[in-house]
């Protein structure tokens, strides 16, 4: 799969070839069509935040399609057309 990596803050982002990864049990895997970085990535970027774990891909904001699923994953989410949007946020 293709990715943008960031390797160190304050340098541009690389694109690179990452092995296409295969869903845990109770994951799913989905193919991103769209994604978005957020302010607290652009920290990291920027060398605001102390110790980021590099190399990183940015971006937790997609919108994609459900490429396959783990073994534990209930059954309505079967890969296909189904397009997620999927954000995180911090409940604190």
């Amino acid at each position: 799969m293709r990715a943008m990596i960031l390797s160190a803050p304050r340098q541009p982002l690389r694109l690179i070839d990452l092995p296409l990864p295969k869903p845990n049990p109770e994951q799913v895997l989905i193919r991103v069509h769209a994604c978005a970085v957020c302010r607290t990535d652009l920290h990291i970027v920027d060398g605001e935040l102390t110790e980021p774990k590099l190399p990183l891909v940015l971006g937790h904001q997609i919108v994609g399609t459900i490429e396959d699923i783990g073994e534990r994953v209930n059954s309505y989410l079967a890969p296909g057309n189904m397009d997620v949007k999927t954000t995180t946020t911090c409940k604190r």
